[in-house]
């Protein structure tokens, strides 16, 4: 087994403290970070991903995979800045406006950085004019919107009427997830996509990052 099929190994076991020891050795063998990233973590994390979306694993399991994760990371984010690698693209996240839950909008984040995505996670309780300008202000492509309340869900069409409203529909497109929305309510408000759950949410904003216009 080499180094980076250890780092993923060690990662799917929550192991961070190993993870971050195995990412600095990948490193001083002289490694190209990118392929670290790619091929150790990412592709660890990958596996998580899978696992946790046909139920092998669960939430405790993937948080400690995410911990291991971010060990890796603090060991390889000055050498990709330095290289200038580009991530795979930027998501704006947050709970709606009125809406303080946030595991679910927590996790997705956590699967996103996972999948090598550069996450702006704007909490809960988030108003459409705040993930707009965000968007607009990062060069955001994708703005992910979380509700667990029913009473909240009318605030996801609100960001979508604003996009629009501002011209932004083709430059910045939206995914809104959470326990009372499904993909006929996305339809309804003009969303560009729904995760059903996590795993989900990722594959969406890959599609979704494709498809934006630069």
């Amino acid at each position: 087994m080499d180094i980076l099929e250890r780092i993923s190994e060690k990662l799917l076991d929550g192991d961070d403290q190993e993870v971050g020891r195995l990412t600095r050795q990948a490193i001083e063998q002289g490694l190209p970070p990118r392929k670290i990233l790619d091929d150790g973590l990412i592709a660890g994390m990958g596996i998580v991903g899978q696992r946790f979306k046909v139920h092998e694993i669960f939430l405790p399991e993937v948080l400690m995979a995410a911990k291991a994760m971010y060990a890796g990371m603090d060991e390889l984010r000055p050498l990709l800045v330095k290289e200038g690698v580009p991530s795979a693209g930027k998501v704006v996240l947050g709970s709606v406006q009125g809406d303080l839950h946030d595991i679910g909008k927590n996790l997705v984040g956590i699967m996103l950085r996972g999948a090598g995505f550069e996450v702006i996670d704007l909490g809960n309780d988030v108003a459409p004019e705040r993930f707009v300008e965000t968007a607009r202000e990062q060069e955001a492509p994708v703005i992910g919107m979380s509700a667990l309340l029913t009473t909240t869900m009318p605030v996801m069409k609100n960001v979508v009427e604003l996009i629009r409203e501002q011209g932004l529909d083709g430059q910045i497109k939206t995914i809104v997830g959470g326990a009372p929305v499904d993909a006929a309510f996305a339809g309804e408000i003009g969303a560009d996509a729904h995760g059903f759950d996590a795993a989900n949410a990722v594959e969406r904003v890959k599609l979704l990052v494709g498809k934006t216009s630069k």
